[in-house]
C-alpha cells in the first residue's frame, strides 16, 4: 500500500511542478526536489524495516554479518548517488551529475575492497 501512495505523491507532485513551467520555474525545480526528498525519506524508512529481516538472514550465514554491512553500504552509496545526479540533471546541471556518478562508483570500488582482497586470498591459498 505504501507503493501506491509514493506513487500518487510523486504524479501529483509532478503534475503542480508542470504548471510551474509557464511562468516561475524555480518553484517547479523546488516542488521537484521536495518530492524527491520526500520519497527518499519514504525508501530509507522502508529499506530499515528490510534490513531487519536481512540481518536475520545473513546472521545464519558463516561470516555473513560482515558481507551484510557492505552490500547495505554499497546500496546506499548507489542510492544515494543516484538521487543526487538524478537532481542534478532535472536542473540542468548534467556535468555536475557525471561527476557524483563517477564519484560513486569509486567510492563504491573502494567499499568492496575488502571483498576482492578475500577472494585474492582464497585463490592464492588454493593455488600455493
Amino acid at each position: 500500500m505504501e507503493f501506491v501512495r509514493v506513487g500518487a505523491v510523486a504524479l501529483l507532485g509532478v503534475m503542480i511542478a508542470v504548471s510551474f513551467k509557464g511562468g516561475r520555474q524555480e518553484y517547479g525545480i523546488y516542488l521537484g526536489g521536495a518530492i524527491c526528498l520526500l520519497i527518499f525519506t519514504c525508501t530509507v524508512a522502508y529499506m530499515g524495516q528490510a534490513e531487519s529481516q536481512l540481518g536475520v538472514l545473513w546472521g545464519q550465514i558463516a561470516s555473513g554479518g560482515r558481507y551484510a554491512a557492505l552490500l547495505l553500504k554499497v546500496v546506499g552509496i548507489t542510492w544515494i548517488c543516484e538521487f543526487v545526479a538524478g537532481i542534478c540533471r532535472d536542473s540542468g546541471f548534467s556535468a555536475v551529475a557525471s561527476q557524483v556518478e563517477l564519484f560513486g562508483k569509486i567510492a563504491i570500488l573502494f567499499a568492496g575492497m575488502p571483498v576482492f582482497l578475500a577472494l585474492a586470498e582464497t585463490i592464492a591459498g588454493f593455488v600455493g
